[in-house]
């Protein structure tokens, strides 16, 4: 499925995490989910918003259908194209999270557009769960890439995606997002686009996810596009043209990290905005930008977490301005918005107790403020 338009394309990154699963309950006990860490959240300096509470969908289970026709319905409100569900392929088979996506694909609902973003990363305790020190560097659960046959296994299991009438497209070509482009085989990309046109499709539109301070060229490598992580490099911008910044206030910042339990990474919203685009670079029609409306994953990582703190839909209202008004410039319309429903990562646009739904609200008058 691919939108004839000259507004953005806004494709909402998704975890599918908001259900019980035996691996979640063997590590961190029976009924654990993301839900768990964002509920036990706590201030951690006065006016840290903690814990984040939803609304409308509440502390939703996404087994139950209803849910995710709901979420759609909201995203269409928002003005969301599609989701990009992110998919837990960790070699020889073995998938997590991947039974809620199994059942959208399965049951045609809800029959709203998605594409797939493979998560390829491990899964250590400190991903998740920063709260018990002594399981912080526990691999839970290995990234592996066993070859060819695994390869083509992979590419099998997303080919029934790719086929549904739903899956977004660029060019004609399904959309995959990777996570981690460094690690993938040499071959993966060749392989699966000689199968893709084998299998009647012009070719497979890969993006890589690539973190802001990577200097790798993916095209070259052959990615069709590219899209920058930049929410975590906001600190070090921030550091880099600061007038104030000195060794004393770094110094003095782990200090309130390691003794006083303060964290040390949180920014202004606002502080932050001019850095989570790169006009220059985000200008390029192989370069996909992103769309930032908070971010605090303090719930997960305690003080270690990243924060951004005072982000409001007003703001965000601005951001999404600037962004758009960057990519009507630009022939290729995908921006990708970091994140739909990432409570874990104070990173949503879902309805919640401060700002109900003031994020889609925003993202909406923006869109129509284009059209």
């Amino acid at each position: 499925m691919e939108k004839n338009s000259n507004n953005p394309r806004i494709i909402a990154l998704y975890l599918p995490q908001y259900h019980p699963f035996p691996e979640n309950d063997e590590w961190w006990g029976k009924g654990f989910t993301e839900w768990t860490n964002v509920g036990r959240a706590k201030p951690l300096f006065k006016g840290h918003d903690q814990p984040k509470i939803p609304t409308e969908l509440g502390y939703y289970d996404l087994r139950l259908p209803i849910v995710r026709e709901e979420q759609a319905q909201l995203a269409r409100e928002a003005g969301v194209e599609g989701f990009c569900y992110w998919h837990y392929w960790f070699g020889n088979g073995k998938q997590l999270l991947n039974e809620i996506i199994d059942e959208v694909i399965a049951t045609g609902k809800p029959d709203f557009p998605f594409c797939f973003g493979w998560a390829n990363h491990s899964w250590s305790a400190k991903n998740w769960n920063r709260k018990d020190t002594s399981l912080k560097d526990r691999l839970l659960i290995e990234q592996t890439y066993p070859g060819d046959e695994d390869i083509r296994k992979h590419y099998e299991y997303v080919l029934k995606a790719f086929k549904d009438k739903r899956y977004l497209t660029q060019d004609g070509k399904p959309i995959f997002l990777v996570w981690n482009p460094k690690d993938v085989p040499a071959n993966f990309i060749t392989l699966w686009q000689k199968w893709s046109k084998e299998d009647g499709f012009p070719g497979i539109y890969f993006i890589a996810n690539v973190d802001a301070m990577d200097k790798t060229n993916y095209i070259a490598k052959g990615f069709d596009a590219m899209y920058y992580k930049r929410a975590q490099a906001v600190s070090t911008s921030i550091l880099r043209h600061s007038e104030n910044f000195s060794l004393w206030k770094f110094i003095k910042s782990r200090i309130k990290l390691y003794l006083f339990k303060k964290p040390a990474f949180c920014f202004e919203y606002k502080e932050a905005m001019p850095y989570l685009i790169d006009e220059e670079i985000d200008s390029h029609e192989n370069i996909i930008p992103g769309l930032v409306p908070n971010f605090d994953h303090s719930p997960r990582s305690k003080q270690f977490g990243f924060i951004l703190h005072n982000s409001t839909p007003n703001l965000f209202y601005h951001h999404c301005k600037q962004i758009f008004n960057l990519v009507s410039k630009k022939n290729n319309k995908i921006v990708f918005l970091r994140s739909w429903n990432e409570w874990g990562e104070g990173n949503y646009m879902e309805p919640d107790i401060k700002y109900g739904r003031g994020y889609i609200n925003a993202l909406r008058k923006a869109i129509d403020e284009v059209m």
